[in-house]
């Protein structure tokens, strides 16, 4: 077992409040004990390869408003606040799952990002993905498949063992009983009611990238997804059936969970899909078990998710109008985060392809601050009032 004095807590800890002092005793003790923590920002991280190392891949802090201005001493201000909070998070020691985090997997999805990594690399070990801008070339799926076996050769060194076949099909196995607990809690809201709050399934799904127990974390969704079922079956109706079926795309929605989600439940509408890239878009998508080349299976299933960053994306816009379908949508809200060019450029796209579907559209883009927050809600309220 480590030495105790082999991690030491921040020296700011008792500046902390007890929520986040409680998280990082909770963080040190998983490490006291000998887990291997490895943090990531993006969808595209292979989590599959860093399960197979043994270690827990955590999502770090970035979704604050808390820790900016900090960051902006470094960072400059019009950047995109996802890419200065979890620079912020980091270089303030506030974050447990950076702070403890034994490497940071990085990825290029945009310039903000990538030039970011190289400064929190300063901080903190940073191993950067370097992901191709398309998918439909041959050459980009071989060298994303040596990006994701760069990566697996870096955990290996990193922690002095051998990543096996057979330890990344255990992995894809587990991922995928987590992914199908998630889909079935989003399936739930095809349902007219649907059986919760949008808000309660965002916040459990956003939770779920901060386990450290993937058999559990996926135990406990599938139990909240039967529950929930049973209620229904039984006549709970948690929203109202009058409530507008919204779903919530663009930018990953952790940062604004409560500014729009919230939001909308406050004025007459229920999220019934958060169509983002760690919504039911990306956790739909499994990894074939079965594979005869597993490594290459687990990076073809990333490569292929939606996200505004590849060039072209036309099945975003696809999948989005089915997930319209599928979950009954009155309207679709759009949420940009400042400065994210591609998501905003590409906004155009979206709102032709569900405008033509005959489905009203509204982007709002918006930060991690509250500034905006009475104008947010005079936009949102005045959007569902047409529906």
């Amino acid at each position: 077992m480590p030495d105790q004095d082999a991690y030491p807590l921040p020296r700011n800890f008792e500046e902390f409040n007890e929520q986040r002092r409680a998280s990082f005793i909770r963080v040190k003790d998983y490490k006291q004990a000998g887990g291997r923590l490895v943090g990531y920002l993006c969808s595209y991280t292979p989590l599959e390869v860093i399960d197979a190392a043994g270690a827990a891949g955590v999502a770090l802090c970035g979704t604050s408003d808390e820790v900016i201005p900090q960051a902006e001493t470094v960072l400059p201000a019009n950047l995109c606040p996802l890419i200065k909070s979890t620079y912020g998070f980091a270089s303030s020691e506030k974050c447990p799952f950076t702070f403890f985090s034994d490497i940071i997997v990085g990825e290029t999805t945009c310039d903000g990002k990538k030039k970011m990594y190289e400064l929190l690399d300063e901080l903190k070990p940073t191993h950067i993905l370097h992901l191709p801008q398309g998918r439909s070339r041959a050459y980009e799926r071989d060298a994303w498949y040596e990006e994701v076996k760069l990566l697996k050769e870096r955990l290996e060194e990193l922690y002095g063992i051998e990543i096996t076949d057979d330890d990344l099909r255990v992995a894809v196995r587990r991922r995928n009983r987590m992914r199908r607990a998630m889909t079935e809690l989003y399936n739930l809201q095809t349902s007219v009611p649907p059986a919760m709050s949008g808000v309660e399934l965002m916040s459990t799904m956003f939770a779920a990238t901060f386990s450290f127990n993937i058999d559990e974390y996926a135990g406990k969704l599938e139990a909240l997804a039967a529950e929930r079922a049973s209620q229904y079956a039984a006549g709970e109706r948690p929203v109202s059936e009058e409530a507008k079926r919204i779903l919530v795309t663009g930018c990953p929605v952790g940062g604004v969970i409560n500014k729009i989600g919230r939001t909308i439940e406050q004025n007459g509408g229920v999220v019934v899909c958060a169509d983002d890239c760690s919504g039911e878009r990306t956790q739909a998508m499994l990894v074939d078990e079965e594979a005869p080349d597993i490594l290459r299976a687990i990076a073809d299933r990333y490569l292929d998710i939606n996200c505004s960053v590849m060039t072209p994306n036309a099945p975003r816009m696809t999948n989005t109008l089915a997930m319209c379908e599928k979950y009954h949508v009155d309207g679709v809200i759009e949420s940009v985060l400042t400065a994210c060019h591609t998501f905003n450029v590409e906004a155009s796209l979206m709102e032709r392809a569900v405008e033509d579907a005959g489905i009203p559209y509204m982007k709002i883009e918006t930060d991690y601050s509250q500034g905006d927050v009475g104008q947010i809600e005079t936009r949102i309220a005045a959007f569902i009032e047409t529906l």
